[in-house]
């Protein structure tokens, strides 16, 4: 197909239809090779009931599904097969742990790149399922789509399997310790013809969680669908395509599958569509699907454990914290804020200290309509310990983010009020808003406030309020300064994009274009606090807010346990977000805290803190809004 199809989808989509290979389009390869197929089974199937609806997007009013993707972005890549594999890898995982947190959210980007496929061109499931369970995976705060693989310009590397990269380093390098997953059993749905293969695929998916289908797709499809139940007339049944079921129910008397696609939330039922059932339509039931169960609990892995990949071996080791003097933070020092932080930029190398990520100026207007929660709710009603991680055993957090890769970005005014702000939304409605998952880089391209250099976290509430942020479907984190964009109340590629085939070779763009329909999310108010009394209102009341912090050497070596740390003068530099309190065994009240810097730091990406003193000015300059939720 020639490179000079850009801009419009349905044309492209035509002449792909006609001219590219369906397999490359969409990226489902068969197993065309005469192989068995591969399983890895020990325990009897769990076959014996199946109830007449089931969705793992809402059992009882909980949601166990994880994040929502699109394989077209930043460029088309036809990396269908991995996003199935990983997104119902994940879902399990979340089954299995009983939605508690946190979520994991595998990532595609180690198979796109490592695994035993074509990359971008297409690959299929049941050799992924074999490849992680030899090699284990990792999660997307260690290998972040880039929408490229081993085929166009993303070779397996150390680094494309788990990376974290530093200010003003040429290159990024591997952690020495992160989170691995396995898949302990996986195989194909059996049944020798549709109707065992739908009773099955049934039973699996309520029995243990999500399973992996390849479809045939429509133009109508494609094109067309935005809600209700899809019936293909035209009876298509070349396999092109691989999605993930997630559930399955009746409607009106016509049974149907729900199936999560991965062409982003703008399409569909928010990225979800609903396929007739029962009638091998689209040929879902044609004997294609197949299953993994996850190993848990996962191990901590190393590059090491990755070496039959690589042929590399690493060190194992992790730093610890010192002990630290009990003094009180001297919040006077705001005054000279902006002066010293310019100051220590300029004297420290920029290859060996972390840059301030915070540029905070006096133009921040707040928008308050409202009481706010310090000026209501009464100091004796706060509870003594609380955590938005877990309320009533439900998890209220949107996922969790790695600012540093694909490379060094200091987006953490960004990330820090942007995850608050999404978190939110869940708890505002868990059901309408589940994985939300806002995008910094729209913040960054729309320069709402700074850009990879650093930034204002108060001119991110201010933008939500005018101009409304897209989700992560839209616009990918890329961790670099695009744009930046001349008005982003209107449509623009680096607002919300989608693209199509082919993939782009290296050096290449690729064909996209900007979306026109898409969905913002607004903030109704937006302020600042502080003090441990007023942030406890904040947070019990309304959920996590933005809050800055000096980061020193010491806590970016943080591992785990309730950190302190004095500083007589802290500087503010970095922003995260917190989420709640609690009280230590010996009676220490601490803060509970979640960073930007990959599942690999600290607590899973969170930490602990000590309240009120040792802290590091974490409660001396906080940021929170509150959502529009009409």
């Amino acid at each position: 197909m020639k490179a000079s199809c850009v801009l419009s989808f349905i044309a492209c989509l035509l002449i792909s239809f006609r001219s590219a290979s369906s397999y490359g389009f969409f990226g489902h390869l068969p197993r065309n090779d005469g192989r068995p197929d591969l399983s890895h089974i020990y325990r009897p199937l769990p076959r014996a009931y199946a109830p007449p609806e089931w969705d793992w997007g809402n059992v009882h009013g909980r949601n166990f599904l994880t994040q929502a993707k699109n394989q077209h972005i930043p460029q088309y890549c036809g990396s269908c097969w991995a996003q199935a594999v990983t997104s119902s890898m994940s879902d399990r995982i979340k089954i299995i742990r009983k939605g508690k947190w946190p979520d994991v959210n595998i990532a595609p980007q180690v198979l796109i790149s490592c695994g035993p496929n074509e990359g971008c061109h297409g690959g299929e499931a049941q050799n992924s399922h074999e490849w992680i369970h030899k090699y284990g995976i990792t999660d997307e705060t260690c290998s972040i789509y880039l929408a490229r693989g081993h085929d166009n310009g993303a070779p397996c590397t150390k680094t494309e399997i788990c990376r974290n990269c530093e200010p003003g380093a040429a290159t990024c390098y591997e952690p020495k310790v992160f989170p691995k997953y396995f898949i302990d059993e996986y195989g194909p749905v059996e049944g020798d013809n549709p109707i065992e293969q739908e009773d099955n695929m049934m039973k699996e998916i309520f029995e243990r969680g999500p399973i992996v289908c390849s479809i045939a797709v429509t133009e109508e499809l494609v094109k067309n669908y935005t809600s209700g139940i899809f019936y293909d007339k035209t009876g298509d049944k070349n396999l092109v395509h691989d999605i993930s079921v997630v559930g399955y129910g009746v409607e009106s008397g016509v049974k149907f599958w729900r199936i999560r696609n991965s062409w982003g939330t703008y399409w569909g039922e928010k990225g979800f569509f609903r396929l007739v059932r029962g009638v091998n339509n689209l040929a879902i039931e044609s004997g294609n699907c197949n299953w993994a169960q996850p190993k848990y609990p996962h191990t901590n892995g190393t590059i090491e454990s990755f070496s039959k990949v690589l042929g590399i071996a690493q060190e194992k080791e992790a730093s610890k914290p010192g002990a630290k003097p009990n003094l009180v933070v001297n919040t006077l020092w705001d005054v000279f804020y902006k002066f010293l932080v310019h100051a220590r930029n300029s004297m420290e190398p920029s290859s060996q200290s972390r840059k301030s990520c915070i540029i905070r100026d006096n133009s921040y207007v707040p928008l308050i309509k409202s009481p706010q929660p310090k000026d209501f709710v009464p100091s004796s009603n706060l509870p003594k310990s609380w955590d938005w991680r877990n309320v009533k055993g439900v998890n209220y957090m949107s996922w969790t983010v790695n600012q540093h890769i694909p490379q060094y970005c200091g987006s953490c005014w960004a990330q820090g009020t942007l995850s608050a702000l999404a978190d939110r939304f869940i708890i505002a409605n868990r059901t309408k808003y589940n994985n939300l998952a806002l995008s910094p880089q729209v913040i960054i391209n729309c320069k709402a406030g700074g850009d990879c250099n650093g930034g204002n976290p108060d001119a991110v509430y201010d933008f939500a309020n005018k101009i409304g942020v897209p989700d992560m479907t839209c616009q990918l984190y890329e961790a670099k300064n695009n744009g930046p964009v001349k008005d982003c109340s209107k449509p623009d590629l680096f607002v919300c994009r989608d693209c199509t085939w082919p993939p782009p070779k290296l050096g290449e763009t690729g064909n996209c274009w900007p979306k026109q329909n898409f969905k913002r999310y607004y903030v109704e108010e937006h302020g600042n606090v502080r003090g441990a009394d007023a942030i406890k209102k904040e947070i019990w009341k309304r959920g996590p807010i933005g809050c800055g912090i000096h980061v020193t050497s010491e806590f970016e070596k943080y591992t785990g346990g309730i950190y302190s740390e004095f500083k007589i003068h802290p500087m503010i530099n970095h922003e995260l977000s917190l989420l709640g309190w609690g009280v230590s065994s010996e009676g220490k009240e601490y803060w509970i805290g979640r960073n930007s810097w990959g599942t690999y730091w600290g607590e899973m990406g969170f930490f602990r803190i000590e309240m009120h003193k040792n802290n590091l000015g974490i409660e001396s300059a906080c940021s929170w809004a509150t959502p529009r939720t009409d």
